[in-house]
């Protein structure tokens, strides 16, 4: 503790006793601030953990809305044991089959386009005339191959962890349901001998997988990888706004000439922000089968995606009080990501508002770059996007006119509080002086008395001037106070500029008017 107190020794310092009325008051208005932000904070955090749990509540029960295709070109016993199958199978955890007729869709190719559409999740077909192969093939040698049986049609690329589980997995053991159906409906309508080696693995199921995406990082790209992006643009346009505040250029530059600098700047620095991004999802792609073009496209996407945030969140900076900008960059994140950690028909309709979030629409057209056309949702995807690019490119816009607005204000508010505070010094001192004149003419009057006292009359007089120097001194310090309060209070008042940082690559300086430069830390500091 001794060694702490040579440290810190203004910490140990005395202080006002708790009892104090000032301290008392202050300590009052502190439980209760505390309070109301405890409470804030706790129903902020509280709904957004509900929203993205609810966004996973019951996710499996709403595995039905997963819809597959099923076309039996062969019209035989192996189609019939697939639909006793799906009877036994079907429910709320497993994708709903819809079957379609040989003429509705007449080809394996017309089945692909439906997948490839995302009509469907999944397709399974039946090739034709597989029945009857298989039944000459167990009944004698003649020659069959198990894979020219049953197949089925899926894109791995279209969330990956989520249809390996919900499309894959189920399609498969829709195929083994069938097998064991297939041989207990083979068990009791034929008496010749089979060949039991075949009986117990009629066919073998092949998967066509469009764009197969085995990768361990495909796990983030719709997570981590999209909050990493809107992190990045928010801690570049707090060095933005510190930077404009730093250099007073909202007072010093026209506003259209800022709105153009913040643009350019912005679209370079999300120009390369997505170029790294592009390039690490490339850089560690693990053999997966994206060329060179699927490069450049996943990059422009995520730089119209990251210049969306950049605005959006330089919108929440400008018009949301100060206080609540971090608690709207926070929701903004989680609203994003619930959109995309999961396909919208997992999770309860509500959800399905997600559509219109950005994460949303960029990470549906990338997965249409991965699978090469395959997830087609550019007709909304991209129009969304750049709805959001024009609203909130406008909204910032006039959020830096705002800007230059207030920060002429709040110039002439330091302005017109030095003023106040010299005129409050020279007041004083002009009644000082006329204090002193006035006990000065009253002296003359009393000198002969005093030199009659002698000497204790004088050091009683010097005393009463220690103690009349001490009294200004302490009522020329509640002046200021009064005006400082006031000047606070109005401060308070102000418009915030949005968060902003000390500048570790800012040099503290002096302009030609004098004033000093430095790295700005709140809201309220920018102005």
């Amino acid at each position: 503790m001794a060694l702490l107190k040579n440290i810190y020794p203004k910490a140990y310092g005395s202080r006002p006793p708790l009892s104090e009325a000032t301290l008392r008051k202050a300590r009052i208005s502190f439980f209760q601030a505390a309070g109301k932000n405890f409470i804030f904070l706790q129903v902020l955090f509280l709904g957004l953990f509900c929203y993205i749990f609810g966004s996973l509540f019951r996710q499996a029960g709403h595995t039905h809305n997963l819809k597959i295709v099923f076309v039996d070109y062969d019209g035989g016993e192996i189609g019939q044991a697939v639909r006793a199958a799906y009877s036994s199978l079907h429910g709320a955890n497993f994708p709903t089959l819809v079957e379609q007729t040989p003429s509705q869709l007449p080809s394996s190719r017309a089945i692909f386009h439906e997948v490839c559409d995302i009509t469907y999740w999944g397709a399974l077909y039946i090739t034709q005339g597989a029945s009857s192969r298989l039944r000459d093939a167990l009944t004698s040698s003649s020659p069959y191959n198990a894979s020219d049986t049953m197949a089925y049609i899926w894109n791995e690329a279209r969330y990956a962890a989520v249809v390996d589980a919900a499309v894959s997995l189920p399609i498969q053991q829709l195929s083994n349901a069938a097998r064991i159906a297939y041989t207990r409906s083979l068990a009791t309508t034929t008496s010749t001998a089979l060949n039991l080696t075949l009986l117990a693995n009629p066919w073998s199921l092949q998967s066509q997988d469009i764009q197969p995406t085995p990768q361990g990082s495909r796990a983030i790209y719709n997570t981590i990888a999209l909050i990493l992006v809107l992190i990045q643009e928010f801690f570049y346009l707090a060095t933005i706004n510190g930077l404009l505040g730093q250099f007073r250029l909202y007072t010093r530059i026209p506003a259209w000439r800022i709105i153009l600098v913040r643009g350019a700047t912005s679209l370079a620095y999300t120009f390369c922000g997505s170029l790294c991004v592009a390039g690490a999802i490339w850089a560690f792609r693990a053999g997966w089968d994206v060329g060179a073009g699927q490069f450049f496209l996943t990059w422009m996407v995520l730089w119209l995606f990251a210049h969306v945030n950049f605005l959006t969140l330089d919108v929440f900076t400008v018009w949301l009080p100060h206080p609540f900008v971090p608690m709207a960059l926070i929701a903004w994140i989680i609203i994003n990501v619930t959109s995309v950690i999961l396909p919208l028909e997992l999770s309860a309709a509500f959800y399905r508002v997600g559509y219109a979030m950005p994460a949303h629409t960029v990470f549906n057209t990338m997965l249409d770059i991965w699978s090469r056309g395959c997830n087609p949702t550019l007709r909304y995807s991209l129009p969304t996007l750049f709805a959001w690019e024009v609203a909130t490119f406008g909204l910032s816009a006039l959020g830096v006119l705002r800007r230059c607005h207030c920060a002429v204000l709040g110039e002439e508010r330091q302005a017109r509080e030095f003023k106040e505070r010299v005129d409050a010094a020279v007041a004083f001192e002009m009644a000082r002086e006329a204090k002193e004149k006035g006990r000065q003419q009253d002296g003359k009057s009393e000198e002969k008395e005093a030199d009659l006292e002698g000497s204790a009359s004088s050091v009683t007089g010097t005393a009463r001037g220690e103690d009349d120097s001490e009294g200004m001194r302490e009522e020329l310090a509640a002046v200021m106070e009064r005006i400082t309060t006031r000047q606070r209070r109005e401060q308070r008042a102000s418009v915030s500029f949005g968060p902003s940082f000390s500048l570790p690559f800012g040099r503290a300086s002096r302009d030609e008017d004098g004033h000093s430069e430095h790295g700005l830390v709140t809201g309220e500091n920018a102005a």
